[in-house]
């Protein structure tokens, strides 16, 4: 006579028979018994949609609980959740400002301000000698002040939120005329228009996408014009039969129209003194140059060539910023401690002619000589640790890129490490490196692992090698 068979529905646990088992309850406490419920819920729902689609039945079912699988699938959801966030990585791609991985990082010293402003009271907003009521800014504005000229200055959270407050203070229900070729498309899809239709602005196009006029800026005014403005196409090149106009040009047509003007600089570029120059590397327009221009107002970013905490600085004459202070977006768009701590602490660093130190600056201008014995040094470690089959290391001659958005054209020299993954597959090894400890990221290229030393910090070397000993 042929027995029944064994519905598998029948063989799965309850959820809370499965928190009741040793090894699931003990990590109640670190988790959560609401969340780890969850996560049982999800491992066994798993299960029962394998069943419905004919891939488990009851013996698999009795298999894997046998085999602890059930268990298993619990503890990767609780550590998927432990390594879930934002959390430290090593950035091997060779991107300096890589905007998945937070752009800038910041000097230590700097992140210790940052710290110690987070963890403690302080004189946000009281000047401690008076004792009275003060800006949130002001010493952040007199730094920023020494470093790039200008008579005043204003800092928000973001270049984007720094733009969107120009756009809503000078040209809300008017017009801002822009040039055609400047029409950037900034990072996650946002473009210049979209921006300009939420901060209340009309957009008025001038010029064609190659070459723009004064005398097409000049066409364009009328009297519902706000505002003139310049957009530096940092992510970006138009070459050729060119012609644009300048930030000098376009702040002398704005005192005669009596219109104001700005110049949304983007990433951002100061060269001080005692510090090797980006500016010939890169090929960006200077902060400082585009101050004295005239602009009323030039915008750029806080942690791209900076190297500072995210921001968007605004800096230029003293009506016109003002002015953009009284705005009650301001309020909405405004630093909080943290971040104008670690901006303060930046500036104070530049001008003591310590900006050679900061890493972003720093990572810039490393040369072959300096970056070839690291490469070298982590092929060797790597050669000692890996153990699969057919994995292969070598020192090639590669580029690291700024990123960010920032000279979307230069491309730095680097002797970086080409990985054959062998066996493991470049995919299953870069998928790995991602979800250990630390994380690692890197770049592919031609079915190769590539490892750019130029973006590791103190200590990454030493991080890099543990991840793939891991391996």
């Amino acid at each position: 006579m042929t027995q029944p068979k064994t519905n598998p529905y029948r063989l799965l646990p309850s959820v809370d028979e499965v928190l009741a088992w040793p090894e699931i309850a003990e990590l109640a406490p670190r988790t959560g018994r609401e969340l780890l419920a969850e996560f049982v819920g999800r491992s066994i729902d798993r299960w029962r949609s394998e069943i419905r689609a004919g891939e488990l039945d009851a013996a698999g079912v009795r298999e894997r609980l046998e085999r602890g699988d059930l268990a298993r699938s619990v503890l990767s959801w609780v550590e998927r959740e432990a390594k879930s966030g934002l959390v430290p990585v090593v950035n091997a791609t060779g991107v300096v400002l890589h905007t998945g991985l937070g752009r800038a990082p910041v000097h230590p010293e700097v992140a210790e301000a940052m710290a110690r402003a987070a963890s403690r009271y302080g004189t946000l907003e009281v000047d401690r000698f008076t004792g009275l009521r003060n800006r949130r800014d002001d010493r952040l504005c007199e730094l920023l002040l020494r470093l790039v000229g200008g008579e005043a200055a204003i800092a928000v959270n973001n270049n984007a939120a720094a733009v969107l407050l120009l756009l809503n203070t000078f040209a809300a229900g008017k017009e801002t005329v822009v040039s055609r070729g400047e029409l950037v498309e900034i990072g996650g899809s946002f473009r210049m228009p979209d921006v300009m239709e939420r901060a209340g602005t009309k957009l008025v196009e001038v010029g064609t996408t190659n070459r723009t006029r004064g005398a097409d800026f000049r066409a364009a005014c009328g009297e519902r014009t706000g505002l003139l403005l310049k957009v530096h196409t940092s992510n970006f090149r138009v070459v050729g039969f060119t012609e644009e106009v300048g930030a000098a040009e376009l702040a002398d047509l704005g005192r005669e129209l009596d219109v104001p003007t700005a110049f949304d600089l983007g990433s951002g570029l100061i060269d001080p003194e005692g510090a090797a120059p980006l500016g010939g590397i890169l090929r960006e327009p200077g902060i400082r140059e585009a101050v004295a221009s005239g602009i009323d107002v030039v915008t750029f970013s806080g942690d791209k060539l900076l190297g500072a905490p995210q921001a968007g600085v605004l800096v230029g004459k003293r009506e016109p910023i003002a002015r953009l202070r009284a705005n009650p977006l301001y309020r909405a768009l405004r630093l909080d401690k943290t971040a104008l701590a670690g901006l303060e602490a930046t500036a104070e660093m530049i001008l003591a002619g310590r900006a050679a130190e900061l890493p972003t600056r720093a990572m810039l201008t490393l040369g072959r000589d300096a970056l070839e014995p690291v490469a070298e040094r982590i092929a060797a470690a790597l050669r000692k640790v890996v153990r699969i089959p057919s994995f292969r290391v070598e020192v090639v001659l590669d580029a690291s890129q700024p990123g960010s958005g920032s000279s979307p054209d230069v491309y730095l020299p680097s002797p970086v490490l080409r990985i054959d993954a062998g066996e493991f597959g470049v995919e299953a090894l870069a998928q790995t490196l991602r979800a250990g400890d630390p994380p690692v990221f890197a770049r592919i290229h031609e079915d190769r692992l590539m490892l750019d030393p130029r973006t590791l910090l103190e200590g990454d070397e030493e991080r890099l090698v543990t991840a793939f000993r891991a391996l």
